[in-house]
C-alpha cells in the first residue's frame, strides 16, 4: 500500500481516527483476548459482565486493584498516541473515536476524543450517581472490597461499559456522526469485530469516506479498505506524520 497517497488524503482534511486495544498494547497494556491477555488470568464472564458485577462487585474490584499498575500508572502515550495528537494540533485530524478506556489519547494531547467504552478516570455510585475521581478510588481499594459511596454506602462502579450494557447512546451517535461526515477514517489497532463500535467504519464508507486500516492482524474489512498496513501503529503513524509537518 502506498503511504504517500495516504499522506495526500490526510492533507485533504476531514480525517477521523478510530482506535482499539492494539494501540494501548504498544504502551504495555495487555490486550484482553490475545496471548497473555487479561482474560487468560481473569474470567471475562465475571470480570466484564454487568450481571456478575451486580452479584459480586468485589471480583471486578480485585481485578482493578491488581492490574491498575498496567492500566494507569506504568502506561504512557506511545508513538501512535503522540502522532495522533500531533495530527490534531496541525489541524489534520478532526477527532479520535476510541474503544480504549485508559485515557492515553488525552494524556498525549488529543482534545477531541469520543470514549465509546468509557474511562478508568471516573467512577460513580450505582445508586445516587455521586462521582469519584481515581485518586479517591485508589485509596478505597486498599480497604475491604468493594469500595462504597460515602454519601449512601452503595457500591461504586467504574465509568466503563460492561458486557450486557449498551454503549452510551450519545457517544455512539457522536461517533456515527463523525464517521458520516469524514472524508477519511483511520482504523488503528482494532480487530473490528466488536459491535456496535465496529459499525463505525461501515458508516464512514457508506457516506463516501475512504478507509485506511493499520493493524498487526488482518481484519474483516481489509478487502473493503483503500489502504491496509499490517504493522504497528507506532511505526506507521510517525512515518505518515514525517512529511506532513
Amino acid at each position: 500500500m502506498n503511504i504517500t497517497s495516504l499522506r495526500a488524503a490526510i492533507r485533504a482534511g476531514g480525517v477521523v481516527a478510530f482506535t482499539g486495544a492494539g494501540v494501548s498494547e504498544e504502551s504495555g497494556i495487555p490486550t484482553y483476548r490475545g496471548t497473555g491477555g487479561f482474560w487468560t488470568s481473569y474470567d471475562p464472564d465475571k470480570y466484564a459482565s454487568i450481571d456478575y458485577f451486580q452479584q459480586d462487585p468485589s471480583y471486578f474490584w480485585a481485578f482493578f486493584r491488581d492490574t491498575r499498575r498496567f492500566l494507569i500508572h506504568e502506561a504512557k502515550p506511545n508513538a501512535a498516541h503522540k502522532s495522533l495528537a500531533n495530527l490534531e494540533e496541525l489541524g489534520l485530524l478532526d477527532a479520535v473515536i476510541t474503544q480504549n478506556i485508559d485515557g492515553l489519547h488525552q494524556a498525549a494531547g488529543n482534545k477531541h476524543v469520543v470514549e465509546l467504552h468509557g474511562s478508568y478516570q471516573k467512577f460513580s455510585c450505582t445508586k445516587c450517581d455521586a462521582v469519584y475521581p481515581l485518586a479517591h478510588i485508589e485509596r478505597e481499594i486498599e480497604k475491604p472490597l468493594p469500595p462504597q459511596c460515602i454519601e449512601c454506602d452503595s457500591v461504586i462502579r467504574p465509568d466503563i461499559v460492561f458486557f450486557g450494557e449498551m454503549l452510551p447512546p450519545d457517544k455512539l451517535e457522536k461517533a456515527y456522526q463523525l464517521a458520516s461526515q469524514s472524508k477519511l477514517i483511520l482504523m488503528i489497532g482494532s480487530s473490528l469485530v466488536v459491535y456496535p463500535a465496529a459499525q463505525v467504519p461501515h458508516v464512514a464508507k457508506q457516506s463516501g469516506a475512504r478507509l485506511a486500516i493499520i493493524n498487526l492482524e488482518p481484519t474483516p474489512l481489509d478487502d473493503f479498505a483503500d489502504w491496509v498496513f499490517h504493522e504497528k501503529a507506532g511505526i506507521v503513524l510517525p512515518e505518515l506524520l514525517e512529511y506532513l509537518t
